[in-house]
């Protein structure tokens, strides 16, 4: 039986997934107060940023991927307008829920469902952008997830990957020592749980770098990939085009 990582546990590759549900289920009533906390807020720049990039017109059709609660497809919906399609989706049903009641609540109803990016429910060719933030190191199968990805999109279509990366080697010590000595007890405090948030820093460190994802990519069907560093490389926005 095939094994994989899970932070820098080894475990069988059919667990991995049930791993990360329970993380997810942990934290999803306190991750957005986290993602304010640990980023200083940063993580709404990327976001920003990310949307920018993806240059959406009125009509678009987006797929959100790992959409958790909703920060990119609500703004990818006010985007692409009434005539547009943002279809938001995660494979944990706990974030999902989170998600959709945030955008009712804002008073949006987008196309909501669970699934596994490993095996998209939707045919070939469908979307105009496919984006996932901070959800592909957290995928069993990388490889697969984004050739699914790329078998949506339609031809010239636009995947975006906001993924935390490899950070500039000056910082690397002091970006370590924020990693395992304050966000685990801050998950503790906030979120009431410290492993958490300690495999969140683990699953950084075993994720792809910049230029070891943009091979990825590009070996999964990509014509052409590019990648913007944030944050010194904390955060890194990779850019890939279906040809």
């Amino acid at each position: 039986m095939s094994s994989t990582h899970f932070g820098f546990k080894t475990v069988e590759e059919i667990e991995k997934a049930k791993h990360v549900r329970g993380v997810f289920d942990s934290v999803a009533s306190k991750y957005d107060v986290m993602n304010d906390l640990m980023s200083a807020g940063l993580h709404r720049v990327w976001k920003a940023y990310t949307v920018k990039v993806a240059n959406l017109k009125e009509g678009g059709q987006v797929l959100d991927i790992a959409s958790g609660t909703g920060d990119l497809a609500l703004a990818f919906a006010k985007k692409v307008g009434a005539s547009g399609r943002v279809v938001h989706t995660d494979i944990n049903e706990a974030m999902l829920s989170t998600g959709r009641d945030r955008l009712l609540n804002c008073g949006v109803v987008l196309p909501t469902l669970v699934c596994d990016a490993e095996k998209l429910p939707f045919a070939d060719g469908q979307f105009d952008v496919v984006s996932v933030a901070f959800g592909l190191r957290n995928m069993t199968h990388k490889a697969l997830a984004l050739q699914e990805m790329c078998r949506v999109l339609k031809p010239g279509g636009k995947l975006l990957v906001l993924e935390f990366s490899k950070v500039a080697k000056p910082l690397e010590k002091i970006y370590d020592w924020y990693s395992f000595k304050v966000l685990p007890p801050l998950g503790k405090l906030v979120a009431g749980d410290d492993s958490s948030y300690r495999y969140l820093a683990e699953s950084i460190r075993m994720h792809p770098g910049q230029q070891e994802l943009k091979t990825l990519m590009k070996n999964s069907g990509f014509g052409h990939v590019d990648f913007h560093n944030l944050s010194a490389g904390v955060v890194a926005l990779h850019v890939g085009i279906k040809c």
